[in-house]
């Protein structure tokens, strides 16, 4: 009876020395992490939804410059150039033209364009008699064309200057006045418009004049070329 008295007295004093020492060896405070500081702008936390929103509405406005182009819908102009007249040589031409805008895509011009005829090869190898008089040899058209607006955009010239442009094709019928007949004649062609201010144009225009000729002796069908830039005005 003693002996469980002392034994379990030994064993109380064993479990009072020991179990507070194996508290203190497994929880250290240095062993602990350190917390990291909050940052300087941190909301605190307080249980509630952050007020403000997630993308800002706020977007800073740019000053955008409109376009300045006349409201007008006709065009008149003026045009110089150089026309190929099949078989009588390249000489110069001048003509006019005026253009009705029917819609930003569409337009309808007319124009009327003066040249005259060289000599052939033929009378300036052989030497042989003229084959047109003097009067004969000039050379007058008119056309009624339908223009088509296929590429419309700006040019650049630097870097803060953009100027409005236009890449068209046209086609028409007409007449063609020369060595003292008319001739039934299909145009067509393409040029390039740009407007350097808002009431003014300038065009670069590559035309083809096509019609039944027998001036050398036999029947075929002439083609005229003609280049030419020219500058017009909205009204």
């Amino acid at each position: 009876m003693e002996v469980s008295r002392f034994r379990i007295l030994f064993l109380s004093l064993l479990a009072v020395t020991v179990l507070p020492g194996c508290s203190m060896l497994g929880g250290r405070d240095n062993d602990r992490p350190t917390p990291l500081a909050p940052a300087a702008d941190a909301q605190p936390l307080t249980g509630e939804p952050d007020q403000q929103p997630i993308i800002d509405p706020r977007v800073e406005r740019r000053e955008i410059r409109r376009a300045r182009i006349d409201t007008e819908d006709f065009e008149l102009g003026a045009y110089v150039g150089v026309l190929n007249i099949e078989d009588f040589e390249s000489n110069a031409v001048y003509g006019a033209r005026l253009a009705y805008h029917l819609t930003e895509d569409f337009f309808l011009e007319g124009t009327y364009g003066k040249s005259r005829a060289g000599r052939t090869s033929y009378e300036n190898l052989a030497g042989a008699a003229d084959l047109l008089s003097d009067k004969e040899r000039d050379y007058s058209y008119y056309a009624l064309s339908l223009g088509w607006n296929a590429l419309p955009g700006e040019v650049f010239i630097g870097k803060n200057r953009a100027y409005n442009s236009a890449f068209y094709l046209v086609a028409g019928i007409g007449n063609t006045r020369f060595a003292g007949d008319d001739r039934f004649t299909v145009s067509g062609g393409f040029g390039y418009r740009v407007l350097p201010a808002d009431w003014m144009a300038v065009h670069f225009d590559v035309r083809d004049h096509i019609f039944d000729s027998d001036l050398v002796g036999e029947k075929k069908i002439v083609n005229n070329l003609e280049a030419h830039l020219g500058l017009s005005i909205f009204f």
